[in-house]
């Protein structure tokens, strides 16, 4: 028991002594409001989705404070880690994903939703896998990146080996379908090897290639093509693929400057589907207005610098590009999401870091916060 215990103590990195380095609250603070803020949307936007479905008003916001109470206590347990112990993580975190991701797969435990098969049943609990393979691609390339730094800058030993990877895991995440997921891998893929110094001719041709890929793939189903069209001229198809986007664009012209008040907006009321999820960002104008989204907005570009300084100030290259991948993580899939919603970019499927309803994807969000928060205590990033 004695060698286990010291063997389980070393495996973590032993968690080392950081009590003299507080967290950046510059980085906590944001993610703070932003939950609290996403809390307040879940209640204002499944209020009468629970009564209508389930007849518990509440239904929703007491599952969202049980997410969000299993995600803070994986964020502080990861904020206490060392530099040692999140390396070590790397391994397991990606025997869990790609577990996780075969499950999907298997009768009994996978879940078909829409006619997507993206979630795991194991037992009350439903996961969505592709939200561990996001987090765990971050760490991956961290690590594998990191011991390549000498070699970067030659193709066949730096980037084409994850180029191989990223295809393989695509085909994974594509067959489910989640489009969203894939572009969130390229995307994390492109700029952490940017990150970690490979030639920019090196990225050019595999960047178009896959952006050539990803349209392709945009347009190759039907549903993808009404999707798109109705991104491209909402109101042609304002009662079929359009009809999102065009409700999305009146709750954000109903809030004005300062918005109707907190559970006053209209839009939520079976009218804007998944307000509670990819288009919670909508809500949060119609309520709060241009000046509540800006201050959502500013508190993701907060998060993005803080997280950049701590890549820039970190000697250690894993640590670096392991702080340049989880800020990524956060700020460029709410990104993405908010240009969804103001009618920017095609729908992908993605949710807003923090605010959107869900599990996975919260307690994942709040894992990558951690793990900054774990890298701000570091000494050098002070």
């Amino acid at each position: 028991m004695q060698n286990a215990g010291a063997y389980f103590r070393s495996w973590f990195g032993r968690f080392e002594r950081l009590s003299v380095r507080r967290p950046d609250p510059w980085l906590a603070g944001p993610g703070i409001v932003l939950i609290v803020l996403g809390l307040l949307m879940v209640l204002d936007t499944t209020y009468f989705l629970g009564q209508e479905k389930l007849g518990d008003s509440f239904h929703y916001f007491k599952l969202q404070l049980a997410h969000i109470g299993v995600g803070l206590l994986v964020c502080a347990l990861l904020s206490q880690f060392s530099l040692a112990g999140l390396r070590r993580i790397a391994t397991p975190l990606a025997i869990v994903a790609l577990v996780m991701a075969l499950l999907v797969w298997v009768p009994g435990l996978g879940v078909v939703r829409g006619g997507a098969r993206r979630w795991v049943r194991l037992g009350p609990l439903l996961a969505e896998p592709s939200e561990v393979l996001k987090l765990t691609w971050v760490f991956f390339l961290a690590t594998f990146l990191a011991k390549r730094q000498e070699i970067i800058g030659d193709f066949k030993t730096g980037p084409a080996p994850v180029f191989v990877i990223v295809a393989l895991l695509a085909v994974m995440t594509l067959a489910q379908p989640d489009f969203g997921a894939t572009v969130m891998l390229v995307l994390l893929l492109f700029a952490m090897l940017y990150a970690a110094g490979a030639r920019a001719k090196h990225l050019a041709l595999p960047g178009g290639g896959a952006l050539v890929l990803l349209t392709l793939l945009a347009v190759a189903k039907p549903y993808r093509l009404r999707r798109l069209a109705g991104f491209v001229d909402p109101w042609r198809t304002a009662r079929g693929a359009g009809f999102q986007l065009i409700q999305s664009f009146i709750a954000l012209g109903a809030g004005g400057g300062w918005g109707q008040g907190l559970g006053v907006g209209h839009q939520k009321m079976f009218f804007l589907p998944q307000a509670h999820t990819d288009f919670v960002f909508a809500v949060v104008a119609e309520d709060f207005g241009i000046a509540g989204a800006a201050v959502v907005f500013a508190l993701f570009v907060l998060i993005l610098v803080r997280g950049m300084r701590i890549a820039r100030a970190e000697p250690d290259p894993f640590a670096s590009l392991l702080a340049v991948g989880l800020t990524l993580l956060i700020t460029l899939q709410a990104l993405i999401n908010l240009a969804v919603v103001i009618g920017i970019v095609p729908t992908k499927g993605l949710p807003l870091p923090f605010l959107s309803y869900g599990g996975t994807s919260m307690v994942m969000m709040l894992a990558a916060l951690g793990a900054l928060l774990a890298l701000s205590r570091r000494p050098a990033v002070q």
